[in-house]
């Protein structure tokens, strides 16, 4: 069966414990996410302020991996979450090598995607050619919103569409979603979407989300899929 023209993928960092509530919600729909997690902070508690909220930022256990992200996908963030194009080569390697091979293991088949940690300016060419030389991702996310849909060529510096909930991007989301659905294209095109899940605690977005679920899934001429099927065509 040929798969339609467009496509639609979750990108969802940092492997809390909200992830669990938001699985839920793109099984409900039948929408795929993928999961970018440090595996060596795996079981760690903590919190985080976003907009002067403090809400828990608490990972999950390593045990939990498989059977939670079971049907998506599990991707790299790095051991640590460090800022890699402040890192030398070796530690590049380390961070993100090391980190794909433990989630390799946790999740039960070969990690191949990575999302870039930290804000600001998280990525550069050099650290972009580190990993593609020297590890066995296959593709990387910055956090540059592009707002528009057309496929990008450089994998490892790929960039989202847009970010989720926040609130300078609320009316962004829901105007992109119906332009995208509007479209009838005659190449392929992509809408990414990605955040962190402990934001629709600190934000209250979840039903807002859930709005937005319901509106872009069950329409046939939309492909779900996670990062890794969507971008290279790779099923896990």
């Amino acid at each position: 069966m040929t798969r339609p023209l467009k496509s639609v993928t979750f990108s969802y960092d940092d492997g809390v414990t909200q992830d669990i509530r938001l699985v839920e919600l793109l099984n409900k729909y039948g929408l795929k996410g993928t999961f970018n997690l440090n595996s060596g902070l795996l079981g760690t508690k903590g919190e985080v302020t976003v907009n002067g909220r403090t809400v828990s930022h608490n990972k999950i256990d390593p045990k939990d991996v498989r059977a939670l992200y079971a049907g998506h996908e599990v991707a790299v963030h790095t051991l640590t979450h460090p800022n890699l194009t402040q890192l030398s080569d070796e530690e590049i390697i380390r961070q993100v090598e090391d980190d794909r091979l433990h989630l390799s293991e946790l999740a039960g088949y070969e990690v191949t995607g990575m999302a870039y940690p930290c804000g600001g300016v998280n990525n550069d060419e050099r650290t972009a050619q580190v990993i593609r030389e020297h590890t066995g991702i296959k593709y990387a996310r910055t956090i540059t919103s592009t707002y528009a849909f057309e496929p990008q060529e450089h994998l490892y510096r790929f960039h989202p569409t847009v970010y989720h909930v926040m609130e300078q991007d609320r009316e962004i989301l829901f105007r992109l979603a119906e332009e995208f659905v509007a479209a009838k294209p005659d190449s392929p095109l992509v809408f990414y979407i990605w955040g962190h899940s402990y934001e629709f605690d600190a934000t209250e977005t979840w039903e807002y989300f859930e709005e937005f679920c319901r509106f872009i899934s069950g329409r046939e001429d939309i492909f779900y899929g996670t990062n890794r099927e969507v971008l290279l065509g790779e099923s896990l």
